[in-house]
């Protein structure tokens, strides 16, 4: 037979009092002074045994924390430390893809670790935003997220609407491979020098039938044959760089535009190098590891052997999974090495240092041709 309910504060269980005990605390947020007057202690010692910043007797650290516990207290409301400081304590990483997308790339990870390293010794802290407005309507975070200042990472196809937005909030910029930028601090990378130094070890090999596998020219993820037309209307600053450097050694060379930079972006571009009928190039410059990997499988697939058949040389130094080569004995990807995280770094520095009003140092790095087994003299006839 059913019991009858029990009303709460009758002689029956009542779990009021249990709900009361686990009920969030309500009303203002507790004060650094409400802690200190806890715990008997000036207010710039309680604020010292939370920053640990200054020296504090391990008594009264305990003391102050036992207090917080107490009264709910997590730590000093970044807000009004915020507002004391005129800042938001943020650095601006705005990329020019998805983030879902650029996360794949190795080259922003690593770019990102960089950034990330000093930012976090200087007590700042990152918010990676897609660049440059999100919608038509310019309503995305670039236009008014917390920044104090920012960093652009690959945002060489659509930056001058980013720029734009970031001038009319007196933000300042920090740019990772982009063109010159007017108020923004450069970051270098010898994409050009390096591209030539590629093409003139691929030149030495012997080969003369070399054809580019570049990065996406502008916003609009084709994959395709680059033409005089195509290559003129490319906006992209590091495929266009790339692209002059290996034209100063080969000028007619071919080029097929990839629609990103990823193995099979990559092997989408190159399947058209190596169908049958049409001649194959002896060598192959992918402006990316990955794009790299993506070639190597085309020719793999098409039944030519790497590098007796075809030699291909990328761009970054990235760790690749030698799960993607394993139908061949190819060990290590011939490449240009860039520094990554050095490059991550020096923009922080630029970008701290502007928020210190101090002189910011622009920064120029060199990759490194490393030579693998995935290139060879050029293939004599049969």
């Amino acid at each position: 037979m059913d019991q009858p309910a029990t009303a709460p504060g009758a002689s029956g269980t009542d779990d009021s009092r249990d709900r009361a005990a686990v009920a969030p605390r309500r009303g203002p947020r507790p004060t650094l002074a409400a802690v200190a007057r806890a715990a008997g202690v000036a207010p710039s010692t309680a604020s010292l045994a939370f920053s640990g910043a200054g020296p504090v007797s391990e008594d009264a650290k305990a003391r102050v924390l036992a207090a917080a516990a107490e009264l709910g207290y997590g730590g000093p409301d970044p807000r009004a430390r915020s507002l004391r400081r005129g800042r938001s304590g943020v650095i601006g990483v705005v990329m020019d893809e998805r983030l879902s997308d650029a996360f794949r790339d190795p080259v922003n990870v690593l770019t990102l670790d960089g950034i990330a390293e000093v930012a976090g010794e200087a007590g700042a802290s990152l918010l990676l935003v897609r660049s440059p407005l999100d919608d038509e309507r310019g309503t995305g975070p670039i236009v008014d997220a917390p920044m104090d200042a920012v960093v652009l990472v690959g945002c060489n196809v659509r930056i001058d609407p980013a720029v734009a937005v970031l001038r009319r909030r007196q933000i300042p910029v920090v740019a990772i491979e982009a063109d010159d930028i007017e108020g923004a601090v450069p970051i270098h990378l010898d994409n050009r020098d390096a591209s030539r130094r590629a093409a003139s070890y691929l030149a030495e090999l012997g080969h003369t039938a070399v054809t580019i596998v570049t990065l996406p020219l502008d916003a609009g993820r084709r994959c395709g044959p680059v033409d005089a037309a195509r290559e003129a209307a490319g906006v992209a600053h590091t495929t266009l760089e790339r692209l002059r450097g290996v034209r100063e050694v080969y000028p007619d060379a071919a080029a097929v535009e990839a629609a990103g930079s990823s193995v099979e972006d990559g092997r989408a571009a190159a399947r058209t190098l190596f169908t049958d009928g049409a001649p194959v190039p002896t060598a192959v410059v992918a402006q990316s590891d990955l794009l790299a990997v993506g070639v190597i499988s085309a020719a793999l697939d098409a039944g030519l052997r790497v590098p007796e058949d075809v030699s291909v040389i990328g761009f970054d130094g990235i760790t690749v999974d030698d799960s993607l080569l394993h139908r061949s004995p190819i060990q290590r990807l011939t490449t240009l090495e860039q520094p990554f995280e050095q490059k991550g770094r020096a923009a922080a520095r630029a970008a701290l240092a502007m928020l210190e009003g101090a002189q910011p140092e622009p920064a120029a790095f060199r990759s490194e041709l490393r030579i693998g087994d995935t290139t060879g003299p050029v293939r004599t006839a049969t």
